[in-house]
């Protein structure tokens, strides 16, 4: 099992520690570096300008959000950065959530699942270097009864084949994903419930495409705070906040991803009133809502050994990628949580 880094947002008041995060991780040996966008930083700035301070760590995007940007677009970007980066991007794919696809991109929200399939099939087009032409449901290339063309891309990626990752949580994006992409992207992973929320769909989608896991890379991402294990509850409590804005606020109240990926982890009932209190104002409550255990089983806490064994059984669950979002408010606190991740893989055995 390998270990990433994910820098979540950019612009969040800790940019020159990102990178300096970044740098360190490189040095640490970390096999890649993430970095997403909503309606803030774009993710292809900061990746870009990550991989040009570092020298060996992949550069990914978790995510590009589809409703941002055209499938060529996409293509575009993904062969620049790999041949800015010596060969280094991956790129990580998602179609984002109604409120952020229509409040912000004026993009409805609809049929998501075929969207992606076809968004897909357009990108790895573009970048085998084909000349583009593409009739379905969403795009057609190039259009009909005008000027336009098949065109084909100009730029050389380094590679002939840039990995490509999806963002999956309900069980029918996770199956596609295993069906038509080369890894998934996950979020507030259990290793308890890996096998039953994400890994049972994969598999059935790489069967389909007539495949195994064997190469598919699993890549949860895990918040890491490191720390006494006499201290979890503080531990777990820096934490609060961001298991409530996602299982509470994060999409509308009949479309929130990450609050039925709660549910079907058993918590129906503290999800249920984790999203009461967060879409009625009160975050406060909302997080004081969120159980204890919820986070320790979608974060890593506490001493060395402690994470080591959590590691043991994330690989064991089938993760293959794990990448850490190390908490602190300091850059030292973050280096020491990330250095600790180091440490704790090297005494699993799985490093």
């Amino acid at each position: 099992m390998q270990l990433g880094i994910n820098l979540g947002y950019w612009g969040a008041g800790m940019d020159a520690d990102n990178l300096a995060v970044a740098q360190e991780a490189d040095r640490l040996g970390y096999a890649v570096c993430w970095a997403a966008e909503a309606y803030g930083s774009d993710a292809a700035t900061v990746l870009t300008w990550v991989a040009a301070h570092t020298e060996r760590i992949d550069v990914g995007s978790a995510i590009f959000q589809i409703p941002a940007r055209q499938p060529a677009m996409t293509a575009m970007t993904a062969a620049t950065l790999d041949s800015l980066s010596g060969g280094r991007f991956r790129l990580g794919l998602g179609v984002s959530g109604p409120q952020v696809s229509e409040g912000w991109y004026g993009v409805t929200f609809d049929k998501p699942l075929s969207r992606t399939r076809e968004y897909v099939e357009i990108v790895r087009r573009a970048m085998s270097r084909e000349r583009l032409s593409f009739e379905g449901e969403h795009w057609t290339l190039p259009l009909p009864g005008g000027p336009g063309k098949p065109i084909r891309l100009t730029v050389h990626p380094e590679r002939p084949h840039i990995p490509l990752y999806i963002a999956a949580i309900g069980p029918k994006n996770l199956e596609q994903t295993g069906e038509i992409a080369d890894g998934a992207l996950l979020i507030f992973p259990s290793a308890d419930h890996l096998e039953d929320t994400a890994v049972q769909y994969l598999r059935a989608g790489r069967e389909k495409a007539g495949r195994t896991l064997d190469g598919f890379d699993i890549c949860p991402t895990l918040p890491l705070a490191a720390g006494d294990d006499k201290d979890l509850s503080a531990l777990a409590d820096t934490f609060r906040p961001y298991t409530a804005l996602y299982v509470g606020g994060m999409g509308s109240r009949k479309q929130n991803f990450y609050n039925q990926l709660a549910r079907r982890m058993g918590y129906e009932r503290e999800a249920a009133e984790i999203q009461d209190k967060y879409l009625a104002g009160d975050k406060q409550g909302a997080a004081a809502a969120v159980p204890q255990d919820l986070i320790d089983n979608t974060t890593l806490l506490g001493s060395v050994d402690r994470i080591a064994d959590r590691m043991k059984a994330y690989a064991a669950a089938g993760v293959t990628t794990l990448s850490l979002a190390p908490a602190g408010f300091t850059l030292d606190e973050r280096l020491t949580s990330l250095r600790a991740g180091v440490e704790a893989l090297e005494r699993s055995g799985l490093a």
